[in-house]
């Protein structure tokens, strides 16, 4: 089981426009650029956002996007179900299938820990993202003065 490329440029798109976003739109062609994203499949997945009332988009000169919720109330989960992401470690799909068309001895184990990974990913917020990259940034410049005080000593 694992999260595949659509999901994960998902989150990373959408984290991206959370730390960049605020009174000017973002442009897919920054985020692209940023974030090494095809601005083609930015496009898709970002046209799945929208339909998800996840992102709203500005046409024209000085257009892009901006989030359509505060960051508290987009989860990753809710990232990941609007690009239709499955998360699912089950080898049937949940379908009960796959030990010649009957459930597998292993069915319940794998259902729970898909129970898990989307009750995880439902509290992961954008705005613990943010948080989380702005406790990096800051022990980075601390350790930058850090560095700076032992070379000056």
């Amino acid at each position: 089981m694992r999260l595949t490329t659509k999901g994960r440029f998902a989150v990373t798109a959408m984290l991206d426009l959370a730390l960049r976003g605020g009174k000017n739109p973002v442009t897919l062609a920054g985020i692209s650029e940023r974030q090494d994203i095809s601005l083609s499949y930015l496009e898709q997945l970002f046209s799945r956002l929208r339909r998800h009332e996840l992102v709203e988009s500005v046409r024209g000169p000085g257009g892009g996007y901006y989030l359509a919720r505060a960051l508290d109330d987009v989860s990753v989960a809710d990232i990941i179900r609007a690009v239709d992401e499955p998360i699912d470690a089950t080898q049937c799909g949940g379908k009960e299938n796959c030990h010649d068309e009957h459930r597998c001895l292993t069915h319940d184990l794998w259902m729970g820990l898909n129970a898990h990974i989307y009750d995880y990913l439902d509290n992961v917020t954008l705005a613990s993202l943010v948080a989380k990259q702005d406790e990096c940034k800051e022990k980075v410049l601390q350790d930058r003065r850090a560095s700076k005080m032992t070379l000056a000593a």
